[in-house]
């Protein structure tokens, strides 16, 4: 957690000072860009956040998640205690158990909290999958709330939100001024609303790719983990089978980028997914050495 927290803060002061080395360069009033940053700090990361700490209760409702209170059978008896000895080993809290209808292999796991976490699993997977096979998935989502996965995507997608808003606000001013002849007006025109409105549109269409590109490294390290937690076998075993039933995910988009399988995408639009491709994957683990494996749980 620690960790986290510091790299987190030494992201936002990395990003600050380039702003700053950038607003000097184009001469732009300090004092006006710290309302801005106040400004884009307070929306940029006030979605993400509020996200975050509705993530649970969002999952449940909007997938119908039925959370395990008291073992009804051998299935749920055997999915509560596989969470709880993976969580153990893991070193974080008993997360939440929860199954919810839908015909595909997926699960998730959310929250905003690494000891009061929610780990999900289809129906479809309990139908679909051996018993090896689904404890390395729920060991695949077990790794991401040990690695605190949520809480770094929200915090990265906060500072990319401010860098985005920043960003757009300041070139539009200096377009704007160009294209104004330079004009001594604190008023900004129509010209300048338009410019940040395509500037937002590009700036948050790369902060997209930063983001996935991060969603796509912490699914590799997530396999890792489960691999860690349920073996290097039964690990590729899941995902193989994943490989041959592939289909189009039901998960809502708000917890889509941390379901066990992702959407499929080529060329450019790779760029824009959350998951990599499972054989990309299933090649990572094999090469992976036996120590890789062990790290890929500390966060």
């Amino acid at each position: 957690m620690f960790k986290r927290m510091f790299l987190f803060l030494a992201t936002n002061l990395a990003v600050l000072l380039l702003v700053s080395i950038v607003l000097s360069i184009l001469g732009v009033n300090p004092q006006q860009f710290s309302g801005l940053i106040v400004m884009a700090a307070l929306f940029g990361f006030g979605g993400s956040i509020l996200s975050l700490l509705m993530s649970k209760w969002v999952a449940v409702h909007s997938t119908g998640a039925q959370i395990i209170t008291q073992p009804r059978d051998e299935v749920e008896h055997w999915l509560l205690a596989t969470v709880q000895r993976q969580a153990q080993a893991a070193g974080i809290g008993m997360p939440d158990v929860a199954i919810y209808d839908a015909p595909e292999i997926n699960a998730f796991a959310t929250g905003a909290n690494r000891n009061h976490a929610l780990v999900a699993v289809s129906t479809g997977l309990l139908r679909a999958m051996t018993r090896d096979e689904a404890e390395a998935v729920l060991g695949h989502e077990v790794s991401h709330v040990a690695n605190g996965d949520m809480i770094t995507m929200a915090l990265l997608q906060g500072v990319l939100n401010t860098f985005v808003i920043v960003l757009a606000r300041v070139v539009g001013r200096v377009v704007d001024g160009v294209l104004g002849g330079n004009r001594d007006n604190d008023a900004p025109g129509i010209g300048y609303y338009l410019i940040v409105f395509v500037l937002e549109m590009v700036f948050g269409l790369l902060a997209s790719m930063i983001a996935m590109w991060f969603s796509r490294y912490r699914e590799f390290r997530a396999d890792a983990g489960g691999a860690a937690l349920a073996g290097r076998g039964k690990m590729i075993a899941a995902l193989e089978r994943l490989a041959q039933m592939h289909g189009a995910s039901t998960l809502p988009k708000q917890i889509a980028a941390f379901g066990i399988s992702g959407g499929v995408g080529y060329g450019l639009q790779r760029l824009l997914m959350s998951h990599p491709p499972i054989e990309e994957r299933i090649a990572a683990l094999r090469n992976a050495a036996p120590e890789a494996l062990r790290e890929a749980l500390m966060p």
